[in-house]
């Protein structure tokens, strides 16, 4: 592997099915040539088995740049681990007992459980503004239907995770709340006007800029934006908007490059080369090894074809293992079953309890 190949491998995380990292995952983590992998419910059927799953995986990882283990821990219906792990109601539901010293305590013993298993980013919190009740992909999700209520626990749950030793990413920029279709099956426009965007759904990146160390985009056209391509392929959204206007400088990742939003309309290796263009620093391909080998092949041939392309990849690269470097500033892991049996952990379960009686109720 030359090092324009090692340099687009450095911007991919993957993911890939089953309970053990094939071989493929493993050559490309022993040569350091994929910023991280991230796991879903396929990839997990108890603690131990997931804690031994990473263990196997970050085994030789360069121990000045670790491996990125990311998931999709935010609570409700989308929760990647289930027992024994703290199992958090919808962000909306959390966020409507009204105490944000509750969210951010549950977030720190959610994150400080994923870090004694091996994870250490999560790809929460959720930054939409939930303005529309036919959202069929964010509705619950979303801490609220205002930005204030999002911006409070939002940040609060990524300071928790932060506590707990975990990297949070906000997600999903520009804003993903008030659409109507789903962006893993096809691809949502948002026509609000920029003055509407600017009141709603940018106020929570706004806050989020100084105090959340990445960003995921969404696969969503924004027409007061962009209203040509979306905006993880869009320098606009991404260049213009994010780097320049909301002044955001840590990394960003895109939405996952295999949802149908982005594959009805390009091929992955296109998506791959635009994404980077607009300004994306990470490339998400969650399933597919061959179709993230296909990215890395073509981003390495662009920049060895393109020297703009080659400098705006080592940008892209150096963001990530920036943000690589950062988990050995977070808290580090302690014993899972600590994790799991600490009294913060116990007083978080009957916090939550108690509160949500008189929430659900």
């Amino acid at each position: 592997m030359n090092e324009l190949e090692r340099m687009a491998g450095n911007v991919i995380v993957c993911g890939f099915s089953g309970l053990e990292a094939p071989a493929t995952v493993h050559q490309w983590l022993a040569q350091q040539a994929v910023a991280g992998l991230i796991l879903f419910k396929r990839n997990i059927d108890d603690v131990d088995r997931a804690a031994a799953l990473i263990a196997s995986c970050t085994a030789r990882q360069d121990p000045d740049l670790p491996i990125l283990i990311c998931v999709d821990q935010e609570g409700g219906r989308v929760a990647r681990f289930g027992d024994p792990l703290l199992r958090l109601p919808p962000m909306r539901t959390l966020a409507a007992v009204g105490d944000m010293q509750l969210t951010r305590d549950a977030a720190m013993v959610l994150g400080r459980q994923l870090r004694a298993i091996g994870v250490n980013l999560d790809f929460a919190p959720v930054l939409d503004v939930d303005t529309n009740p036919q959202n069929p992909v964010i509705g619950d999700r979303a801490f609220g239907r205002t930005p204030d209520v999002v911006i409070q626990h939002a940040l609060a749950f990524a300071d928790g995770l932060r506590d707990g030793g975990v990297l949070s990413c906000g997600k999903h920029f520009p804003g993903h709340g008030d659409t109507d279709v789903d962006s893993h099956l096809s691809l949502p426009t948002l026509r609000h006007d920029r003055a509407r965007l600017d009141q709603v759904e940018l106020r929570p990146f706004h806050a989020a800029a100084k105090r959340i160390p990445s960003l995921m985009t969404a696969h969503v056209v924004f027409e007061a934006v962009d209203s040509d391509v979306p905006a993880t392929m869009s320098q606009a959204a991404i260049g213009q908007l994010l780097r320049e206007e909301i002044g955001f400088e840590g990394a960003v990742f895109s939405d996952d490059l295999e949802m149908k939003a982005v594959t009805e309309r390009y091929a992955i290796e296109e998506a791959g080369v635009l994404a980077i263009e607009a300004g994306c620093d990470l490339l998400l391909v969650c399933s597919d090894l061959e179709a993230a080998a296909r990215v890395r092949e073509t981003l390495a041939t662009e920049a060895g074809r393109s020297k703009p392309f080659r400098a705006r990849l080592a940008d892209a690269r150096s963001r990530a293992d920036i943000l690589r470097r950062r988990i050995d500033d977070l808290p580090p892991p302690v014993p899972l079953q600590n994790a799991l049996e600490s009294a913060e952990a116990q007083s978080v379960k009957e916090r939550l309890g108690r509160y949500l009686v008189g929430v659900l109720n």
